[in-house]
């Protein structure tokens, strides 16, 4: 997709669900990947993920070059708190922008929250992650991991302009490690990348999802 077409598009919740079975897995029980623990939640969820996601995560991994590792940062995202963020960042645009409809407030919500009805972490299909080093220091990617389009003046977006030389090289090679593995990115957060999701088939021209909402 040359333009960005965001989680609120019409296009996005228009693409069937023909959801394949495959389980929610704790990527914390291999230790293949190192696991952040800044979303950590009561239950753990946070840090699972469909089988065939968690395989493409790790070949991506595998592609990286020696001394370098992905950071996993958040996984599955159980509906309810993924309405709960959604609805108090829907909440700060309409406080901050009251005289815009309904509509534009959904719009600018989910370049980055997902509406709930259709979320990729919602599915256990999409994976906020970023780099880091031999120690497990965080590589410099142009922002912090989630940071929001407002607070970052646009430099979360994954081809964002306002960024150093060595953040976009570092993006670069995110992105290769992970397109390569079969997942897509959501253009304005240079962390969220999915697979199996309505948001990849729209993307990769797949007729339809493989994975809809989850529970566990």
């Amino acid at each position: 997709m040359s333009e960005i077409i965001l989680m609120s598009d019409p296009r996005v919740a228009a693409i069937p669900v023909g959801d394949c079975g495959d389980r929610l897995l704790d990527v914390r029980s291999g230790a293949a990947l190192p696991v952040d623990e800044r979303k950590q939640d009561g239950t753990g969820a946070f840090a699972h993920l469909r089988a065939g996601v968690l395989d493409r995560l790790l070949d991506a991994q595998a592609a990286l070059p020696d001394g370098l590792r992905l950071l996993f940062v958040e996984g599955y995202r159980p509906p309810a708190l993924q309405s709960r963020y959604f609805d108090e960042y829907a909440a700060e645009l309409r406080a901050a922008n009251p005289g815009w409809p309904d509509e534009r407030i959904r719009s600018a919500a989910s370049r980055y929250v997902s509406p709930p009805e259709i979320a990729p972490h919602s599915a256990g299909a999409a994976v906020d992650l970023t780099l880091v080093d031999a120690d497990g220091r965080e590589l410099d990617l142009g922002t912090r991991v989630n940071a929001n389009p407002e607070e970052s003046a646009g430099a979360c977006y994954t081809h964002a302009e306002n960024i150093g030389a060595r953040a976009r090289a570092n993006r670069r090679l995110l992105g290769a490690v992970l397109t390569g593995a079969g997942l897509v990115n959501y253009p304005t957060e240079w962390w969220h990348w999915s697979y199996g999701d309505r948001y990849w088939a729209l993307a990769t021209g797949a007729p339809s999802a493989l994975y809809g909402p989850a529970h566990r």
